[in-house]
């Protein structure tokens, strides 16, 4: 079977910019006109916002993801000696932000349908020396929080939320930032909700957590030439947080786009199974289909295909973390994360964004069926 070639992005920001490029540029020019370009009054209107959005108490705009979670460990005092629990399955910047206050990654197994933090070996790598567990909401999909928090609570351990890909996921119907001690949110481009460049966000109910990384967000001040602790230049830009506020109020329509793309590709590809597996989620959560991940052993030939056809379609994630070069010196090595190995072996990412159109997503799936010869 042929089909003509076409072109569909992975994620396609010109057509959203497109779709709101009114609003975007409206919150952009009022930024330069006020010349409020650092800590300026979006800056507090996003974080207002943004926490209503994630029914948390608090949301603090920062940087980047990576310098939410490094900030956050901080504010939660984690440092040198410690170890903090994540999974292999995600993107380095969850470790990188352990490496950096000096704690030390410990990576555990993955679910092997839901590709989200194994609770059960959790509770099996925590020592003397834990002090914290980081589950990684990903692909949209949230971890079970449930029993990942009640782990949680009977060893003392904090619980950062990795969400940078669940923007409004819900697990039993609370959603993500608001379940654990913090979260930690990156607005990268792709992200669901994306800025203009970096920046990141924490959200949390504890206040002393949201005023500790208020702090060192800003160089650990209140005022402008006094410090009450050492902090870092880890402020969110106020031309990202304008943006992104003006984004937040299309988020509840992107995502239900989202899930109706996610649900149509169950649909359409359902016949293929035994070829590809389709993606699990849990029933206790709502994924926000940050991606649509199949798996299937042919996967390097299927990416071929499909790049070659004009799909761009990409692996999230090849290497887990623990192999990693930049990781050798924790001493892991390959089989000692099968699952995880597993997933990262076989795992690829077909094209989803709110604007993707139905004939775009007809043309990805004829291009998967060209391949299997159905």
């Amino acid at each position: 079977m042929s089909v003509m070639t076409q072109s569909v992005p992975l994620v396609d920001l010109t057509a959203q910019y497109e779709s709101i490029r009114l609003e975007i540029d409206a919150a952009i020019q009022s930024v330069i006109a006020r010349t409020a370009f650092i800590m300026g009054p979006d800056v507090r209107e996003f974080e207002k916002h943004f926490a209503e959005y994630c029914t948390s108490t608090y949301a603090v705009g920062v940087a980047s993801g990576t310098a939410a979670l490094e900030l956050t460990l901080r504010a939660c005092n984690i440092g040198a000696g410690d170890e903090v629990i994540t999974s292999a399955h995600t993107f380095i910047a969850t470790a990188e932000a352990i490496s950096a206050v000096g704690a030390r990654p410990v990576f555990v197994e993955i679910d092997p349908r839901t590709y989200n933090i194994d609770p059960d070996a959790v509770a099996a790598a925590i020592t003397p020396a834990t002090r914290a567990i980081i589950p990684v909401h990903i692909y949209g999909q949230p971890a079970d929080m449930d029993r990942i928090m009640a782990i949680a609570e009977r060893h003392n351990l904090a619980v950062i939320e990795d969400a940078a890909q669940a923007h409004g996921a819900t697990w039993n119907g609370k959603r993500v930032g608001a379940i654990g001690h913090a979260a930690c949110f990156s607005f990268y481009p792709g992200k669901n909700l994306g800025a203009y460049g970096d920046a990141g966000a924490v959200t949390t109910n504890d206040a002393r957590i949201a005023e500790l990384v208020s702090l060192l967000r800003n160089h650990g001040r209140h005022s402008k030439y006094l410090h009450d602790i050492k902090g870092y230049g880890e402020r969110i830009d106020t031309l990202q947080a304008a943006i992104l506020l003006a984004k937040l109020r299309h988020l509840a329509k992107w995502t239900a786009h989202r899930q109706r793309i996610a649900a149509r590709y169950d649909e359409l590809l359902a016949d293929l199974d035994g070829e590809i597996v389709l993606p699990y989620v849990h029933p206790a959560a709502e994924a926000v289909w940050h991606l649509y991940v199949v798996r299937t052993p042919r996967r390097d030939a299927l990416l071929g295909h499909l790049n070659r056809s004009g799909v761009g379609a990409g692996i999230h994630y090849p290497t887990p973390l623990h192999l990693q070069p930049a990781y050798a010196d924790l001493g892991y090595a390959l089989g000692d994360l099968p699952v995880t190995e597993a997933v990262a072996d076989t795992c690829l990412s077909l094209p989803i964004y709110p604007e993707m159109t139905d004939a775009q997503q007809e043309y990805v799936v004829a291009t998967i069926r060209s391949f299997f010869d159905v």
